[in-house]
């Protein structure tokens, strides 16, 4: 049976990756549509595949989804 690892990131790290600001990041998060979890009283992290999923591809113009 294989172990998967969950790779998470900080909303610093997401931002940098993604091009987007923590402040965005921290809005799609109190909206719901970005899952977050804490550690501790002030650590936020996001799995990385979560912020992937959030972005969505844009075709001819038109966003897709």
């Amino acid at each position: 049976m294989a172990v998967t690892t969950q790779q998470y990131e900080s909303l610093a790290q997401a931002a940098q990756r993604t091009g987007l600001s923590p402040r965005t990041l921290r809005r799609r998060i109190a909206a719901g549509l970005l899952p977050a979890f804490v550690s501790g009283r002030r650590t936020i992290r996001l799995k990385v595949e979560d912020v992937d999923r959030m972005m969505k591809p844009v075709i001819q113009g038109l966003m897709v989804g």
